[in-house]
């Protein structure tokens, strides 16, 4: 497979040297994002360093999950008055679809140590009725 090339995307844009022959794109935060699944529930871990639980929110809307807020911008100046800062900020919202094989209204959270770990249980799935018919 061929992949074409982007500069903006290589490790060597990244590099100090040659950051001014190939600019960076500032890119807003992002949580990271990792989905399981066993045979009980689905469980959503996402990276949120930084952030406090007032920082975000998490709702379920139209069968959408939605994980939004804000990380605030952190600028440490030197006493010369330079700094760097290679930490992402702002606003940011993810969401994920939810299908009817979960039970949404039974969805548990927790934050600890900068992870949010979401469990998302499966829905009883319907038990086969056995009906019997009269024949005539």
């Amino acid at each position: 497979m061929l992949v074409k090339f982007n500069p903006l995307n290589s490790a060597v844009a990244r590099d100090s040297f040659f950051g001014d022959f190939f600019p960076t794109v500032e890119k807003a935060f992002e949580p990271k994002v990792d989905i399981r699944e066993n045979d009980k529930e689905f469980v959503v871990s996402a990276e949120l360093p930084g952030l406090n639980k007032e920082d975000f929110k998490l709702t379920v809307e139209n069968n959408v999950l939605i994980l939004e807020g804000e990380k605030k911008v952190e600028h440490e100046e030197t006493e010369e008055g330079y700094y760097q800062n290679e930490r992402f900020s702002g606003a940011f919202k993810r969401s994920f679809r939810l299908t009817d094989s979960v039970n949404s209204k039974k969805i548990d959270a927790d934050f600890k140590n900068g992870v949010l770990t979401i469990t998302i249980p499966k829905a009883e799935k319907a038990k086969p009725k056995e009906i019997e018919i009269k024949i005539n």
